[in-house]
């Protein structure tokens, strides 16, 4: 599951911008709504996706998106985790499906 290799670490913070006790407060209500793919894998890794509200984008901090793209940045595991997204140790969040946004993959 984990390694940085292939990642495009331009696309983070970079460091992790942890969410204020309010902010997450505000994306509470969003996590019980967040999917999980099952995992798949190729040669070389395991993957997942996971799919946030889509209404619960507008409630992220906005350094947490790359202007230019319209999508987040590639998150910090400290920076997906506080979002609500609970996956087991060594995720990588590697890239953002920019047609939709709110789909967040890793491996």
């Amino acid at each position: 599951m984990a390694g940085t290799e292939g990642i495009d670490i331009t696309r983070r913070n970079k460091k992790p911008r942890l969410l204020t006790d309010a902010e997450r407060d505000q994306l509470d209500e969003f996590v019980d709504s967040i999917h999980y793919s099952s995992r798949y894998n190729d040669d070389h890794y395991e993957y997942r996706h996971v799919q946030l509200p889509k209404a619960m984008l507008k409630k992220i901090p906005k350094e947490y998106f790359d202007g230019g793209r319209g999508t987040l940045k590639l998150l910090w595991e400290d920076e997906w985790r506080g979002l609500g997204i609970t996956q087991s140790l060594g995720w990588e969040h590697y890239e953002v499906h920019e047609p939709e946004p709110h789909i967040l993959l890793f491996k």
